[in-house]
């Protein structure tokens, strides 16, 4: 049986926290930012957890089970 890979794109934009939950950053935060108010933009800054509904899916593409 081969090994699974990891999805490449995936393990460069999640990290874990040390109690096991998966940390995302925030999109809409890299260009286009002159139309952006300055709340918004400082709302985007910053790391966040992944939500329930999408934490399987993370978790299937970094191979964790």
């Amino acid at each position: 049986m081969p090994k699974v890979k990891t999805n490449s794109g995936a393990k460069k934009r999640f990290r874990f926290t040390g109690t096991g939950k998966i940390k995302r950053h925030h999109a809409f935060h890299s260009h286009i930012l002159t139309k952006k108010t300055k709340k918004q933009k400082r709302n985007l800054q910053g790391a966040t957890l992944v939500d329930a509904a999408n934490r399987k899916q993370v978790r299937d593409l970094l191979n964790l089970r």
